[in-house]
């Protein structure tokens, strides 16, 4: 569920199951993250990064300028190579170039801050900062943060490296997207139109007019890279000031900033505190992009050198996935005794990771894994597969059309939810027994005893055997139903895949 977003199918449960040799959960994982998954693997991480980069709505309305399908195709193509984590993020904050698939100067990576550029890139500072270093900026755009160290004069510092970005807008004539979108680069003469200069004002609270030219979160100004390099090789053009230029002859804003972004020691444990969140169901801090003295790290040595032996491996995901999957934590039991039954982060306590916390899957993993299980993949043709998937997706997705970008999503427990897992069409086409399907196969095959067909829904539900009791609560319904085997494997199958047991990971 985690590395691929899908259960396993019963052919594998019995493989993993019957090795009786040592070392099988490394050999799991080292199959899942290599050539053998690496187009599910892609697929699922491609799904994670664009929810992420995106949204869940990202590239969905008539009017947006971004292409769901052009960041899908780039995230793909890095993931199922491995690129390395420090040159995605370059490719991505630098990205300049057609958001859509098939015009000549396309780049998947530009869809990124398509949408994220208006206001003068606000979106695009509070998005950068929260994925790449987990740093929650978003308010201090108008105020220093009541709650943090975060000032709002580091907001607009970060802001300036985004001054010499625009987004482009073309009319299209398709009916499912109205508009494409160019990101390009493009002198920024500043407010006071002396590209020299490049001034940049934001107003404070009580009215004053403050300027700002492009400052890293650490402190580290341009202005001051720039005398350093002058420095060093001797180059006179390089003065004081000649780092805050707007001209892209002289300065590429953009550039510089992944530079300072990546040689950051937030840029690295950033990444591994939401790694660390996406496989435990909590990170070192909540929420897994808000880091700092004011919220400091459950773990803070851990995240540390976690951060630190990612850096060493060439910020190599799926390396870091390993360890993280391979440790102790993540092995153990969701089942609380009294030792550590207080390790409880939904109450509010501080996660200590001594047992394994529950934790609803997506609904990605939802239906990757009904499909999976149900073999209902086999009915769905290879080119229409993400168009299905993105249709059932989209019931649950919500965009508010805020400022800040805010979405939601109704898959949380909802009653939505809960009807559409109860009585919606995947969940029909997933229980029927119509000729053909995996339950009449079941049903229908000779070689298995009705035991066994029960035995093979549970594998196939919960990668587990049925119990004595829940055998003997299957044959009471086989009663029930005077002897008609396929109608009494449809209600259990629908009782297993409505479970908490399904559809939790645990």
């Amino acid at each position: 569920l985690d590395l691929v977003g899908r259960v396993p199918t019963v052919a594998e449960v019995r493989a993993y199951s019957g090795d009786r040799k040592r070392g099988k959960r490394e050999r799991l994982v080292g199959r899942l993250l290599g050539d053998e998954f690496r187009d599910e693997y892609a697929r699922n991480w491609t799904t994670v990064w664009s929810n992420l980069l995106i949204g869940r709505t990202g590239g969905t309305e008539r009017r947006s300028l971004v292409s769901r399908e052009g960041m899908q195709q780039y995230l793909r193509e890095a993931l199922a190579y491995n690129r390395p984590y420090d040159q995605m993020t370059r490719e991505l904050v630098t990205a300049t170039g057609s958001c859509r698939p098939g015009e000549k100067d396309f780049n998947g990576a530009a869809n990124f801050l398509a949408d994220k550029m208006e206001e003068n890139g606000v979106q695009a500072t509070a998005k950068t900062a929260q994925v790449f270093l987990g740093m929650a900026v978003q308010c201090t755009q108008c105020h220093n943060h009541p709650f943090n160290e975060h000032q709002q004069n580091q907001f607009w510092e970060l802001n300036a490296f985004f001054r010499q970005t625009r987004v482009q807008r073309r009319r299209l004539d398709d009916p499912q997207q109205r508009f494409a979108g160019r990101v390009v680069n493009r002198d920024f003469r500043g407010e006071t139109g002396d590209p020299d200069k490049a001034d940049l004002f934001y107003e404070l609270r009580n009215g004053q007019m403050k300027v700002a030219y492009p400052v890293f979160v650490d402190g580290t100004s341009l202005s001051a890279l720039y005398r350093e390099r002058g420095d060093d090789s001797g180059n006179e053009d390089f003065g004081e000031d000649f780092g805050n230029r707007g001209r892209l002859e002289d300065v590429n804003r953009r550039e510089e900033l992944a530079k300072l972004i990546v040689a950051s020691r937030e840029f690295d444990r950033a990444i591994v505190n939401r790694m660390w969140g996406h496989f435990l169901g909590h990170g070192f801090t909540k929420p897994v992009d808000d880091i700092g003295p004011h919220n400091t790290p459950s773990h803070p040595e851990l995240l540390d050198q976690l951060g630190l032996a990612f850096r060493n491996s060439e910020f190599d995901l799926k390396q870091l996935m390993r360890w993280i999957v391979l440790a102790e934590p993540y092995s153990l039991s969701s089942q609380m005794t009294k030792n550590n039954e207080a390790d409880d982060p939904t109450l509010g306590a501080r996660p200590m990771f001594s047992h394994f916390y529950l934790r609803q899957m997506e609904a990605e993993q939802l239906y990757e894994s009904l499909l999976v299980a149900t073999a209902a993949d086999k009915t769905v043709k290879d080119e229409r597969r993400d168009e299905v998937r993105e249709r059932w997706l989209r019931q649950f997705n919500t965009a508010f059309g805020t400022d800040d970008g805010g979405e939601a999503t109704s898959f949380n427990g909802s009653i939505p939810q809960a009807l559409t897992l109860m009585n919606g069409p995947l969940v029909r086409r997933a229980t029927g027994n119509q000729r053909g399907s995996m339950l009449a196969r079941v049903a229908e095959n000779p070689q298995l005893n009705n035991a066994e067909k029960i035995r093979h829904l549970y594998l196939a539900a919960f990668s587990r055997r049925p119990t004595r009791q829940e055998i003997t609560l299957s044959n009471e319904l086989l009663a029930a139903r005077d002897g008609d085997v396929g109608a009494a494997l449809q209600d259990i199958w629908w009782a297993l895949l409505n479970s908490n047991e399904f559809i939790l990971i645990h």
